[in-house]
């Protein structure tokens, strides 16, 4: 059974893992995190030692680290708690990456809705500073300055896509970029840019301090350490918990006393994969049913249906409307959608919808649109019959 853990939550003393970092050169420092196998813990699970590395051995004089806090996905809220509750750990962990790619700037790229921690993110900013943990000659090591700078953004989902953050934070519309070039080869203003996750940035100095075979000893093979889920929905015990990659469904849904006519999960927002029953046993990892964290319970009250309209409305409010598969396909997909509260929708709807999924996913410029059908896929092929009953006059339980 996986274990619960305390890691990212957890009290280090403030500037013993930069210090342990400076100690180190900056490949050593890359090497350890890339031994550790640390992914990314926003979604997609890119290795973090190798967008370091790519950083580092890119050539350019100005290079930049950028924490993304802009979370956006719905059901998800354990960034802005590490924000809260550890700020220093999480600028720390920026610290280091600015050490070992060979920045000198960063910048926190907060969601607008957070903008409440603006003041507090700035005096804890501030407080290193006076620690000499951030700014010139940091830790007394003469030639590694390294300032950061707070961008709040403007409430748009799809800047939490790294290219889309990069333009906002240019002062441009949120757009995704075509890829190549990665941020880390050509990102804020042309240069390499790494772009982490808070909570990927948050176990940095764990692993500075523990060691690569520390971390390596929680979760699997492929998805090593612990991963913070943010639970809401149908449960006794809603809130954030920190699990070992590799928990089953069933597992946690026992840890956060959920109903016991628990109907279906919904793992990594409304972008993500619906389980239901049969895929209980199923592990929450990188090779299993990844997540970047948010987890919907609902029970047997609960339509299913109304459940699906809800993402498909979202998604069609979100999308940034630059390229067409995606702002199209979202448009027809809640069309589609529509047509069976309408009594109009069929097996063919479905059917047609599908075919739609499929083209969305293989031609969308970014990973917004490449995700939208996720949640119709594993819906629309869990509960079908709540779709084509959705006409018949179902009652919603809100």
């Amino acid at each position: 059974m996986a274990r619960k853990l305390d890691v990212v939550f957890s009290d280090i003393e403030p500037g013993s893992a930069l210090r342990a970092a400076l100690a180190m050169t900056p490949s050593d420092v890359i090497g350890l995190v890339s031994r550790s196998k640390l992914r990314g813990r926003g979604g997609a699970g890119f290795p973090t030692g190798i967008k370091w590395d790519t950083a580092r051995r890119h050539e350019g004089a100005e290079k930049y680290i950028v924490c993304n806090a802009d979370e956006g996905e719905p059901g998800t809220f354990k960034d802005k708690n590490i924000l809260e509750r550890q700020t220093a750990k999480v600028l720390e962990g920026m610290a280091i990456g600015a050490y070992a790619i060979g920045a000198s700037e960063g910048f926190i790229y907060l969601r607008g809705e957070y903008k409440y921690l603006v003041s507090d993110l700035a005096r804890k900013i501030g407080e290193m500073k006076s620690q000499n943990l951030i700014g010139p000659d940091i830790c007394h090591e003469k030639g590694f300055c390294f300032d950061i700078h707070i961008k709040l953004g403007s409430g748009s989902y799809v800047c939490g896509e790294e290219t889309a953050l990069l333009e906002s934070l240019e002062s441009r519309r949120g757009e995704p970029r075509n890829k190549p070039p990665y941020p880390a080869e050509s990102g804020f203003l042309g240069r390499p840019t790494v772009v982490n996750n808070v909570e990927t940035l948050s176990f940095v100095p764990h692993i500075l301090l523990n060691g690569a075979d520390w971390f390596q000893q929680f979760g699997t093979e492929k998805s090593t350490g612990s991963k913070l889920f943010s639970v809401s929905g149908d449960c006794g015990k809603p809130g954030i918990y920190e699990f070992e990659f590799g928990i089953t469904i069933r597992e946690l849904l026992k840890e956060i006393e959920a109903d016991a006519g628990t109907k279906a999960v919904q793992i990594g927002g409304a972008s993500g994969f619906c389980a239901c029953a049969d895929d209980f046993d199923k592990p929450i990892c990188f090779e299993g049913i990844p997540t970047g964290g948010s987890i919907i319970i609902f029970n047997k009250s609960r339509s299913m249906f109304r459940v699906l309209k809800n993402f498909v409305e979202f998604f069609q409010e979100e999308s940034c409307g630059q390229c067409v598969p995606c702002r199209e396909g979202c448009s027809r997909m809640l069309e589609g959608i529509e047509k069976f509260e309408k009594g109009k929708g069929s097996s063919k709807t479905i059917n047609d919808l599908l075919e739609l999924s499929e083209t969305m996913s293989l031609a969308s410029k970014c990973g917004f649109g490449q995700s939208v059908p996720n949640s119709f896929r594993t819906i629309a092929s869990k509960f079908k019959d709540e779709i084509l009953s959705a006409g018949e006059g179902e009652l919603w339980q809100s």
